[in-house]
């Protein structure tokens, strides 16, 4: 797991899919509007890995984005296609509220790049 993505607690209580093979799979999940995933934004809170069972607690970048079905469909299914993850579960939350300051730094350049900065 690279240093970036321990901005995500996870919590594996042994048995069913593996912790990094999970990041890797919401760092698939791109945000259409910005370009970049999920991980890379912020979004993601919290993991709970359980034997049979995955719950991702993530946000948006407001409680009205209208990408939320698409966004919470594209996270189910990445996790669902793992070996181990069994039942899925994304828990959209909004505390504490997403900022920008979430963005990690490899996220910001890229930003940074897109708008000429």
């Amino acid at each position: 797991m690279s240093d970036e993505r321990r901005c995500v607690q996870v919590l594996a209580l042994g048995g069913g899919a593996d912790p990094d093979a999970v990041l890797d799979a919401l760092a698939e999940v791109i945000d259409p509007e910005l370009g970049l995933d999920v991980v890379t934004l912020g979004l993601v809170y919290e993991v709970h890995l359980v034997p049979g069972a995955v719950t991702v607690a993530m946000t948006l970048t407001t409680p009205g984005c209208p990408l939320h079905g698409t966004l919470r469909n594209a996270v189910a299914q990445r996790v669902s296609a793992l070996d181990g993850a069994g039942e899925v579960d994304v828990q959209l939350v909004w505390d504490p509220p997403w900022t920008p300051d979430r963005i990690l730094p490899s996220g910001r350049e890229r930003l940074a790049g897109l708008l000429g900065g």
